[in-house]
């Protein structure tokens, strides 16, 4: 109150009515200070709304909340003021205080603590908690961003790895704009019709799986593609069937390369506006305003990487993966789950379509296909061969006689195939990446050298002595069981001075390059050298005249379970680019040409290659078949976590085996110890059946030692991508 206000004689305020005669004053200023009085009440604070008034109805918030740590893994109950009733409604974001002792109670609500992020996932009538509860601070937005659904598939992934809701959320919801909030989303497209087979005609059941994802069926398949640029066009059949059914697709695909091109064939197809694309190349607003545009219904599907396997498509009718085995569908942030996978419970909770779809086949996909639970969508032999270029071989015995070999480190055979190749168009070479290593193997027989007490496979740990990386027992008496030998060899093959070679070679021709600092996303047909390593080749306008696949060694011999596999797959992922062997397509695979996955190369047979592979784990007991999980950390504390777990009666432990530093002045990979400390490995193996156990065991083991303060960090990953 201002000494204005005391004074009865004094000028009255500008635009007020004239005041009662001098004799009234007190009178009239007892009425203002009244006034005054009333106009001043505290208001409740937004950030406690200490005494305020709760919601006439359901006035409890049930919240999780952003802190990804296990032991909190769990949901919390906030007081919801009356006026954030209409706001804070299930699926928006919310701010909370978290952290306050139950003795902090004011006037009935909870105070102190730090403000977090969360999400509101029900409205309550009553609390299961008999304390005072905390207010919740604010409504971020009033936009539900997590729908029940959403919720269901995050909770079940996350017990699936043995990880936080909190975690898997973050990965599920995109970080807001609200700048993208602020924007309507378009009205929803009708569905469109069916379209015709095309494509798919070339695959015996094609057809009919696109008449049943258009009659609002549900089937499962395993897709072997055939080489060529047909698949994404295929793709984009397979989503507007499903939408003409007035259902919702969704399509993940490893890089944005890809996503482009599934991008490009849905939008020739069904025309703009029908699909979103969610990819980071867009950035986070745009990917955002597409998000929302999902999310409100306005587009009924999507094509995006790996975290697009959360996108909230309305009435799912079919969810894709393409090349499952590509490592980028693997998440490197905790709990690390799969796309294919998550897809998988996708498909069984929502009650959609699943395909599976690769020019290779992975191990897990045939499996999917041998339990029944997805059937196989491949093309006739006689398909196949019309669609295949002509696959070549040089092994050792050609590369010691040949004398071209033996000076530039490329066979004859590779020089006639590049000459004659650029005589119409670009030859693609491939190269794997620097830091592929070899493992060991049979000097004889070049069979994998493996642990005869766990399988695992072996690695030199010292000058004289030889030893499991999964198991850390020696092996120094090893023999092959293939043919008797005795001896180990590694072999490493040099790649980049082969690709300075073949530049040198063809001075007349241009040579591009596509690796690690620079991705080429497509090039013309016109003749030109394309060196290329496994994963990033561009893709050719009319495709390759030929291509080479050098230093097959440095795949095939690397020190881990998938390296035939994976092998097999970067070898079909190139030659699928090269024209087929009626318009004189020729691919030249430098690697021994007895061996399984140069045979598989050879007939072109991804999937009579991972079926073989798949009965081989089943008798040795590898994943997929069995379970595992990797234990890493300080040695103590990795044995104090596993002793700790309630592990599956069956469970088997193999280590502890120590982690290889990081040579200095690299940047520390996901798993790789920090420098300076010393990490063991733990992997814990589980029969069929047990995997939800051993996630649950520890899962538990985990969240009690993250309960106590100062314990050092462990990373524990259930079906970890590489095993060794």
């Amino acid at each position: 109150m201002s000494s204005q206000d005391q004074r009865p004689d004094g000028p009255a305020a500008e635009g007020a009515a004239p005041g009662p005669p001098a004799a009234e004053g007190p009178e009239q200023l007892a009425l203002l200070r009244e006034t005054v009085r009333r106009a001043k009440t505290p208001r409740a604070k937004p950030r406690t709304w200490r005494g305020a008034a709760l919601a006439p109805e359901l006035p409890v918030a049930r919240v999780v909340v952003n802190k990804g740590v296990l032991h909190l893994d769990q949901y919390f109950d906030y007081a919801v003021p009356a006026e954030l009733d209409a706001d804070a409604q299930p699926g928006v974001r919310v701010r909370v205080r978290f952290g306050a002792g139950a003795h902090r109670v004011r006037e009935g609500r909870r105070e102190g603590g730090g403000l977090v992020d969360g999400f509101l996932v029900e409205r309550r009538a009553s609390s299961d908690y008999s304390g005072a509860l905390a207010a919740l601070a604010y409504v971020v937005s009033p936009e539900p961003v997590l729908s029940p659904g959403t919720l269901a598939l995050a909770r079940a992934v996350a017990d699936r790895y043995a990880g936080s809701l909190a975690d898997i959320l973050q990965l599920a919801v995109p970080p807001r704009s609200g700048k993208a909030e602020s924007r309507p989303s378009p009205e929803p497209l009708p569905p469109p019709p069916a379209p015709e087979p095309g494509s798919w005609a070339r695959y015996g059941s094609g057809p009919a799986f696109l008449r049943a994802l258009a009659n609002g069926g549900t089937p499962r398949a395993v897709w072997t593609a055939l080489p060529g640029p047909h698949w994404p066009e295929e793709l984009a059949r397979a989503v507007a069937a499903t939408l003409s059914s007035g259902r919702g697709a969704l399509v993940v695909v490893p890089d944005g390369k890809r996503a482009a091109r599934v991008d490009a064939a849905l939008t020739a197809l069904l025309g703009a506006g029908r699909h979103a694309l969610l990819t980071a190349e867009s950035g986070p607003e745009e990917r955002y305003r597409q998000w929302l545009a999902v999310r409100r219904g306005s587009v009924r599907a999507v094509v995006g990487t790996r975290a697009a396997m959360f996108a909230p498509v309305h009435h799912p009718g079919l969810v894709v993966v393409w090349d499952d085995g590509d490592s980028s569908h693997s998440d490197e942030n905790a709990p690390f789950p799969h796309v294919r996978e998550v897809l998988e419970l996708r498909s069984a909770q929502e009650r959609c379509a699943f395909l599976l779809g690769s020019t290779s086949c992975t191990v897990e996909a045939a499996q999917l296909v041998e339990s029944g639970w997805a059937l196989p969508l491949a093309a006739e032999r006689e398909q196949v061969r019309a669609a295949a270029p002509l696959i070549r071989t040089v092994g050792d015995e050609e590369l010691a006689r040949d004398e071209a070999a033996r000076a530039a480190r490329l066979p004859s055979l590779a020089w006639q195939t590049v000459r004659e190749g650029l005589k119409s168009g670009p030859v693609l070479v491939q190269v794997p990446r620097h830091g592929y290593v070899p493992g060991l193997g049979c000097a004889r027989c070049r069979a994998p050298a493996r642990c005869g007490h766990c399988a695992g496979p072996l690695e030199a740990t010292g000058e004289d002595r030889t030893g499991c990386r999964w198991c850390g027992r020696d092996a120094n008496g090893w023999h092959c069981p293939e043919c008797g030998g005795t001896r180990l060899r590694a072999r490493v093959v040099g790649a980049r001075r082969t690709a300075e070679e073949l530049g040198r070679a063809f001075p007349a021709v241009p040579v591009r390059t596509s690796g690690r600092d620079q991705v080429l996303d497509a090039v013309p047909g016109r003749p030109a050298l394309v060196v290329s390593t496994p994963g990033a080749e561009p893709v050719a306008d009319g495709g390759y005249a030929a291509a080479l696949l050098l230093d097959g060694w440095a795949l095939l011999t690397r020190p881990d379970l998938r390296a035939g596999e994976e092998a097999l797959r970067r070898w079909i992922d190139a030659a699928a680019l090269v024209r087929p062997q009626g318009e004189g397509g020729t691919v030249v695979v430098v690697a021994e040409p007895t061996l399984r996955p140069v045979q598989a190369l050879v007939r072109w047979d991804p999937t009579g290659h991972a079926r073989r592979e798949l009965a081989d784990r089943a008798e040795l007991r590898f994943p997929p078949v069995s379970r595992m999980a990797s234990v890493t950390g300080p040695a103590a504390a990795v044995e104090a976590l596993v002793a700790s777990a309630a592990l599956p009666p069956e469970a088997e432990v193999l280590g502890p085996v120590r982690l290889p530093q990081p040579p200095p002045g690299r940047p520390r990979r996901p798993g790789e110890p920090p420098v300076g400390e010393v990490w063991d490995r733990v992997l814990l193996r589980v029969p069929p059946g047990s995997g939800a156990a051993l996630a649950s065991a520890l899962k538990s083991a985990q969240a009690t030692r993250m309960a106590r303060a100062g314990t050092p960090q462990v990373r524990v990953r259930v079906d970890p991508l590489d095993i060794g």
